[in-house]
This record gives structure tokens, sequence and C-alpha cells, in this order.
């Protein structure tokens, strides 16, 4: 029989010493978060384009100050639509990049008379506009070309003006306005934009 007086209790292990190196350690998973974070950061720059909005042509959908987020895949993965905010290299000066509202796609026929727009003989319904145009031109859109419009349509250097802008050109699609905070909203397409196709 077991005196419970002198039970043998198996021996403590030894305490593990800290690692000598615990700096190099830290200094590592430092560099690890940092590549990590670096890596994100290029893969977000690749697919979104953050712009600020400098002037009044865009209003009053967007106003100066806002800041908006572009997905520069839209259109290598999807289609162009009426009625779509993008931004793109001003053809004029490339160096500089611009937002619009594409009014005309490749083939159609825009034509501006009466203050009204018409796409394919179909007259548009445009709600976000401030002031219906008070100039008149018609303008067939070349293949991989679109026809956009501000639309603060009588303060905005646009299609009207200066031409078609090139498929190639074209950066991305405005999705989100993130800033100001009190104007941030995801940024959808102007269903009543529509055309009868040509």
């Amino acid at each position: 029989m077991t005196d419970p007086d002198h039970l043998t209790l198996p021996p403590e292990p030894a305490e593990t010493p800290p690692p000598k190196n615990n700096w190099l350690s830290y200094a590592l998973e430092i560099a690890r978060n940092l590549v990590f974070a670096l890596l994100l950061y290029f893969l977000v720059d690749s697919v979104i384009d953050r712009v600020v909005v400098n002037n009044i042509s865009m209003y009053p959908t967007l106003k100066p100050g806002d800041m908006l987020m572009v997905n520069k895949l839209a259109y290598k993965l999807g289609h162009l639509e009426r009625g779509d905010i993008l931004t793109f290299h001003y053809p004029l000066e490339p160096t500089l990049n611009f937002i619009k509202r594409a009014i005309g796609l490749p083939g159609d026929t825009v034509e501006i008379k009466d203050k009204q727009v018409w796409v394919n003989g179909t007259a548009l319904t445009e709600p976000y506009i401030v002031t219906p145009s008070d100039y008149n031109g018609r303008w067939v859109v070349p293949a991989d070309s679109v026809f956009v419009l501000g639309d603060n349509r009588n303060n905005s250097s646009d299609s009207h003006v200066w031409g078609f802008v090139s498929m190639k050109e074209v950066i991305g699609k405005a999705i989100v306005i993130y800033w100001p905070l009190s104007a941030a909203r995801l940024i959808k397409p102007a269903l009543v934009v529509s055309a009868a196709a040509k």
C-alpha cells in the first residue's frame, strides 16, 4: 500500500531560456508586415485609382473637393455603358486626366438640338444635368471611341468642344465617392440614360 504522504511527483520541466536574438525576431516580423503591406498597396493600386475632383464640369453629380475611387479594370473585364462616369487622359494633353459622363458609344449618332440630347434618334432623359445645353451639333462616334459630356453642360470642356475619347485613353469607371464623408456614396449608373440601338 502506498503511503499518501510520500508520493513522488514528476520533476518540473526546466525553464526555457529566452531566445538570445529576440530583437532579430521582431525585426523580421516587422519586415514581413511591411512587405505584405506594400504588396497589398500595389495590388490595390493596380485595380483602384483615387481621384480628386477639381472643377465644376460634373456639377451637381460631383463637386470640387470630392474624392473618388475609380475601377481601373471596369472596361478590361466589362463593357462601357451610356451614363457611366469615367476618367480618361485628355486627348489634347494626355498628362491631364478628365472625368465626364459617357453619352455616345461606338457607332452612335449623337445630336444636340433645341436644348435636348438625342442618341440614335432617341431623346435622353437627364435629371442629373444643371441646365440643358445651349449649343447644337451632330457627331457620329467612331469605332473604339466614346462621346463624353459634363453634367454641367454649359461649363464643361468635353466632346462637344474637342471631339471623341479613344477607349485606349480611358482609365476607368468612377464607382464611389469616399470623401467628404457627408457626400460618401456609391456612384450608380444613370439608368435613365438609354438610347435605341442603331
